[in-house]
């Protein structure tokens, strides 16, 4: 019963920025590490960057410096702040969560559905 639902997708200018949040919702025990995956037009789908329960965070080259991973654990909120948007980066853009539904259950990764990320002029 986890639900992942991105929002925060649009229409932006080169060199704008966005902010994606992803909530997770359903029966939750715990969830570990969260991330941003995001697919390209012809692309496969590729890891942004990742933010464990604790708060360590890993971002993709491409991006280190322009985007920035944070969560709220209280809110099971994960975002993706994304300053100085260029033409490499429209995609479609997926949260993925790392859920555990109970104390004694295995974790699972469950996604989103992607939020749209269009950079025009």
């Amino acid at each position: 019963q986890v639900h992942l639902e991105e929002s925060g997708g649009d229409l932006v200018q080169p060199g704008g920025s966005l902010r994606l949040s992803c909530a997770a919702s359903g029966t939750i025990f715990s969830i570990g590490t969260m991330a941003w995956y995001r697919e390209g037009p012809g692309s496969k789908r590729e890891l942004v960057g990742t933010i464990t329960a604790s708060g360590t965070t890993n971002l993709a080259d491409s991006v280190k410096g322009r985007f920035t991973i944070s969560r709220d654990n209280a809110e099971k909120r994960v975002y993706l702040q994304m300053n100085s948007l260029n033409p490499e980066d429209p995609a479609v853009y997926y949260c993925n969560a790392n859920v555990k539904l109970e104390a004694w259950s295995g974790a699972k990764n469950y996604w989103g559905q992607g939020t749209q990320v269009t950079v025009s002029s």
